[in-house]
Order: structure tokens, then sequence, then C-alpha cells
């Protein structure tokens, strides 16, 4: 098994505990939401499930990518699949960051009552889960499929970085970031009256998020598409 496979195989099952870990979470919140009748906890629930489908769909993209590595199909390579899934998790991403912008200034012109205590402690436990995956993840390593010499050029690019990797880390990190958003906007209003301050946080949030997507979906687009850079 050469180098290239070696990384592969270590990411994807970084993934899978990390699969593992938001969907152990999310029924977790879901059950506990349904049992003490708190939306807070059903919402932090099903906000886990969209991020279990991100991460999914990278596993998903990890096992066509080992069962393609030697088919005839993929001339150059697999390396496109892992640059497609990608670009698709980005785009999911992206959305996730204009909804949390549209859902802020919402509530910065239609400013609803919280509840501190109840929210701080959702926020603590997505934070806390959330840093535990990105331990698991840890760094994105390099290289996520070997180039056919008959295709280096056209699929080269495609093989310098795990965009699937960076794709589902990006998710966590917007996840991981939103959560200390939260904690600091929430102990503003509820200790300094600074209700507004959750709004606020939550665009500067939603702005980075986009960003982030924005970065992702330029750099697989070229991938998919063999611009030349």
């Amino acid at each position: 098994m050469n180098h290239v496979h070696e990384i592969n195989q270590e990411n994807e099952k970084k993934t899978f505990l990390v699969i593992v870990l938001t969907v152990v979470t999310m029924v977790a919140e879901i059950a506990f939401g349904y049992l003490t009748h708190s939306m807070a906890l059903l919402a932090d629930g099903f906000h886990m499930g969209t991020h279990a489908f991100a991460l999914g769909l990278t596993f998903a993209t990890y096992i066509a990518i080992r069962k393609f590595s030697t088919s005839e199909l993929f001339p150059c390579g697999t390396g496109k699949i892992n640059a497609l899934a990608a670009y698709t998790s980005s785009i999911f991403l992206g959305l996730t960051g204009l909804w949390i912008v549209f859902e802020a200034f919402d509530r910065l012109i239609h400013p609803l009552d919280i509840v501190f205590n109840e929210a701080i402690l959702i926020a603590v436990i997505g934070l806390i889960v959330n840093s535990l995956c990105i331990l698991i993840m840890g760094k994105s390593h390099s290289h996520c499929d070997d180039c056919h010499e008959t295709c280096v050029e056209s699929c080269h690019k495609s093989c310098d970085e795990d965009y699937n990797f960076k794709a589902a880390y990006y998710h966590i990190l917007a996840d991981a970031l939103t959560s200390i958003l939260a904690i600091i906007a929430l102990f503003a209003g509820k200790y300094l009256h600074l209700v507004c301050f959750d709004a606020i946080t939550g665009i500067l949030g939603g702005c980075l998020i986009l960003k982030w997507s924005s970065s992702l979906l330029k750099d697989t687009f070229k991938i998919l598409t063999d611009m030349k850079i």
C-alpha cells in the first residue's frame, strides 16, 4: 500500500470516529429534548444532524475513492471525486453561513427572549463535542489521491490537498466557532444586558463561515474545471 492510500485511510478513520461522536450527541440531545420539552436541545440536536450529513458525504467519498482507485472508468485517477465531494460540502457550508447571517439579522430587528442558562448549557455541550472532533481530525493531510501517468498535468492539482477532508474539517470548525461566539454573546446578554450582542456575533460568525466556504469553492472549482492558475 502506497503512502497516498495510507493517508486516505487515516483520514477515513478519523472521519468515521467524528461521525459516531456527532450521531451519538445528536441522538442524546433529541431524546433529552423530547423528555425535557427543551426546544433548545431539540434544535441543537437537529443541527448536529446537518453536520452528520456533511461528514457522511465525506466518508462515502473515501469509500468511492477506494472502490474505484484501480477502475478503468477513471483513467485519470479518482482525485476529482474528492474535489467534487468537497465542492458539494462547501455549498452546504455556505448555506449554513447564509442561514446564520439571515437569522441573526432577523433577531437584531425582532429580538426574542432568551433562556440564558439553558442556552449556555447547550452551547457548552456543543463546544465540548466539536473540540473533541477537532482533536480527532487533527491536521488535514496532503495528497488526496494518486495521479495516473497519462493524466499527471490535469489531475496534479487535485492531489495537492485532501479537499474532501478539509471541507469536513471546516464544518466542525464552523460549529465550534458558532458555539464560542454563542457562549460569549449569552454571557454578555445575561450579565451585561447586551442582548443585541447575540445577533451581532451571529452575523460575524456567519460571514467568517461564508469566507471559508467561498475559499473552498474556488479551490475545488479550479480542480473540477482544470482551470489554469
